[in-house]
């Protein structure tokens, strides 16, 4: 028997409905969501992401704005942008287009945003709240993840947890995530040896290598939870992610697809914290 499809899309749908709900309440009373993007260089992947973040805020009623630098943008000009628009009440969320160009400070840059705004949760402060299970804003990709898994039903509480991703902005995260819902975790990298035996003892597996079909049947626990993030782009220009998933449906018990899992989350759940940034603002 196939294995479930999680279903961003449906997942996402339900997200938005509900945000637009909450910015109907927000605007009655005069508070407008506003999250402004910045962006510096030409890469690519960005524009399309960033292009769907602005088509969502649209959607639900959020005011967004991309403000876009050239490539040899001086690292103090972001750090006065990101000064003003910690500053301005009108603004409840910034985010921080990732990747910078090389030359610039990821670090710096994003300890500049104000945690209050830092809707994307990588500020110092929102990581280390979410290590202590005091969090403002969880990272958008993990926390996608986590409503995914509260969508179907899937309890995390017991079980054996294996990220195959150890990245600040979904592995590390999501580790934690899962450990405070009492999750058994591990985490594999490049470093990893044999990362085969652990995928195949799973009940939950989540990878994001950026390597099309990593994940095969035969590393897949049969009736195991399959959470795929990786985007790749195949020579015909079709999106795949790193779970052979033709294959390991047929031994999985639930499966996120690629185009329309992880990707449309990470979209609703940077809105839906943009959102909770105005509700909380003074």
């Amino acid at each position: 028997m196939a294995a479930k499809i999680i279903d961003g899309k449906l997942i996402s749908s339900e997200i938005k409905q509900s945000l637009e709900k909450r910015v109907a309440a927000l605007r009655k009373r005069g508070i407008i969501p506003r999250l402004v993007v910045i962006m510096a260089g030409n890469d690519p992947g960005s524009d399309s992401y960033v292009r769907s973040k602005m088509r969502f805020s649209s959607e639900i009623g959020v005011d967004s704005e991309v403000i876009r630098y050239p490539e040899g943008v001086n690292e103090s000009e972001l750090l006065g942008k990101i000064a003003e628009l910690n500053k301005d009440p009108k603004t409840h969320g910034i985010l921080v287009q990732l990747p910078l160009p090389e030359g610039l400070s990821e670090r710096l840059i994003i300890d500049s945003i104000n945690p209050k705004k830092d809707v994307d949760g990588f500020s110092p402060e929102n990581v280390g709240n979410l290590l202590i299970g005091e969090t403002r804003f969880e990272s958008c990709t993990p926390k996608g993840i986590m409503r995914m898994l509260d969508h179907e039903g899937i309890a995390v509480e017991g079980k054996e947890v294996v990220i195959i991703n150890r990245s600040n902005i979904v592995g590390k995260p999501l580790a934690a995530m899962m450990i405070k819902r009492s999750g058994t975790v591990t985490v594999c990298h490049s470093r990893t040896r044999d990362i085969k035996a652990h995928a195949r003892r799973a009940d939950i597996l989540v990878v994001g290598v950026g390597r099309p079909n990593f994940i095969t049947a035969d590393m897949v626990k049969p009736g195991s939870v399959i959470i795929d993030v990786g985007i790749n782009r195949t020579a015909e220009g079709t999106l795949c992610g790193d779970v052979d998933f033709g294959n390991v449906k047929e031994r999985a018990g639930y499966i996120s697809p690629v185009p329309g899992g992880v990707g449309l989350m990470t979209v609703a759940i940077l809105m839906e914290n943009t959102v909770m940034a105005a509700e909380q603002a003074r």
